[in-house]
């Protein structure tokens, strides 16, 4: 139940009719927990014989995914309360159904209704109580599709130009391109991503031929695979309900500017469901490096966790974008899962390169990087001491956000609903390319014989509290998000920085 249901912020305006149909996502606990966390944390210590020794899907539902029995039970309660399965998982994680409000008021003993939604001029269908499978003698860890109070919204994309930016890209007008983003953060050309997978969060479909367009319109080669994925029936190709594809063309042509030889591109596509998402991406476990560049305002901030826990079992990492509000404010939950302690938080920067198509020069903090404190303990990576100081003003007891960052000033060229233009930013630009400048290192890494990385936004905070730091980062120092600002070291609007080109590169690509 919606804590705005529960308190009366929310009030009542009618009953959802008995016969409507929903879609729900019926989410078993792990087990073994205990274990699974003094495994994740043998997984990224180097002097543990366990050290990237990432298991299989098969391994991870065998050792910390729901029984058999139990995966069964819950079918079997479903069933006999007028559920249709709709899709099983290989984790066991996650069983999805369909039915009547009727059955499901029935299943989970609760009323189901529409409530004006307080702070948006629509209404929202939330049950009128915490649901309770009667009968069901299994443990449920959530139910997803219960309410739709929060609809994923992507980064916000503005087309105001930070005061303090140069434009030095190689786009139309000295707008950036993806290609710039290579050359300024990687500064090579021998990885591209050959053999590697990326995958993308996305709540709508796509037009390929936005992709092909930006690429044809600057002169590039498009030679990467794009295949989408359907998570829960939605369809592929922006149409119908999809007003407009520029976040997931933007993420697309991102990511393969940065490493434009991917083995391919998986677009996860799904209308609201972010566990449908997540767990087909941990089940394929095909994409090691993943980005999501959307934000909600989850029922329980926790409820993604055992699929992200199985993201960091399997080696698998998820770049998320900060935001764009600039400094969080209490009680601002719409930027899930950018706070979550299992993915990297992706900042935003203003950034100047010595001309068009060049090197790094410099890099100041975007006022509009999404950063602060976030309403969830603090993860233990961000406790090492070091990391949290007076004058970055972090919590030490919250989490901290972001992690790192990137170019994200309203200076980028792309090409979305059949056009073209230049002047858009956002941390939604940022992720996507992290994701793919972690596909070159994992490249390098195959070559060698070497696991991708993963556990990365540990990884992260070991390297910045290390001596190479300076060496590895980018430590951005200039600029602010209101409240906070850019610090030597770890801060709330850049992290800890951006990524230093070769040397970053060459330390985690053949790091073992």
């Amino acid at each position: 139940m919606r804590k705005e249901v529960a308190s009366g912020e929310a009030y009542f305006v009618s009953r959802l009719p008995a016969t409507q149909s929903l879609h729900l996502a019926i989410a078993l606990p792990l087990r073994n927990q205990s274990e699974l966390n003094h495994l994740l944390q043998k997984l990224s210590d180097p002097q543990s014989p366990s050290f990237q020794q990432f298991l299989s899907v098969a391994e991870f539902a065998e050792r910390f995914g729901p029984t058999e029995g139990d995966y069964r039970a819950v079918i079997r309660f479903a069933e006999q309360n007028g559920l249709r399965v709709t899709g099983t998982s290989p984790n066991r994680v996650i069983l999805n159904v369909a039915g009547s409000v009727a059955n499901i008021e029935r299943a989970f003993q609760v009323t189901m209704a529409f409530y004006q939604h307080p702070t948006e001029p629509r209404t929202f269908y939330s049950p009128d109580r915490e649901p309770s499978a009667v009968g069901l003698t299994v443990p449920l860890w959530h139910i997803s599709g219960l309410n739709n109070f929060s609809i994923p919204h992507p980064a916000s994309l503005r087309r105001n130009l930070d005061a303090t930016a140069r434009l030095t890209g190689s786009g139309p007008g000295g707008n950036f391109l993806g290609s710039d983003m290579r050359a300024a953060y990687y500064g090579g050309t021998a990885y591209t991503g050959a053999g590697q997978s990326l995958g993308l969060v996305e709540f709508g479909g796509y037009n390929i031929a936005d992709v092909q367009a930006y690429f044809s319109s600057v002169g590039q080669p498009f030679n990467v695979p794009v295949l989408g994925i359907s998570t829960d029936g939605s369809p592929l190709t922006c149409k119908g309900g999809c007003s407009s594809d520029l976040e997931q063309a933007l993420d697309i042509e991102e990511a393969i500017s940065m490493a434009p030889g991917l083995q391919q591109v998986r677009v996860y596509v799904a209308r609201a469901s972010d566990v449908n998402i997540f767990n087909q991406m941990a089940t394929d476990n095909i994409a090691k490096t993943l980005s999501c560049s959307w934000g909600w305002s989850p029922e329980d901030p926790t409820s993604d966790d055992p699929i992200f826990e199985e993201f960091e079992a399997q080696g698998q990492t998820l770049f998320v974008a900060s935001g764009d509000k600039g400094s969080y404010q209490v009680g601002e939950l719409d930027l899930y899962p950018a706070y979550d302690r299992y993915v990297v938080s992706v900042g935003g920067t203003v950034l100047t390169t010595r001309g068009a198509g060049g090197a790094w020069e410099s890099e100041t903090a975007w006022s509009d990087s999404g950063g602060g404190i976030a309403p969830i303990p603090i993860p233990d990576y961000q406790l090492i001491p070091g990391v949290i100081t007076k004058a970055n003003q972090g919590s030490l007891t919250l989490r901290n956000s972001p992690d790192v960052a990137l170019e994200a000033n309203n200076d980028n060229y792309i090409c979305f609903n059949s056009s073209c233009a230049g002047g858009w930013g956002g941390t939604s630009f940022a992720a996507p390319r992290w994701a793919a400048y972690l596909a070159l290192f994992n490249e390098q890494r195959a070559a060698i014989g070497a696991p991708s990385i993963a556990l990365f936004h540990r990884m992260i905070y070991t390297i910045g509290v290390g001596p190479g730091y300076s060496s590895f980062f980018h430590d951005i120092t200039t600029g602010s998000n209101g409240e906070y600002s850019a610090e030597v070291g770890y801060d709330l609007v850049t992290g800890w920085g951006s990524p230093n080109g070769p040397e970053l590169f060459e330390y985690l690509a053949t790091r073992k």
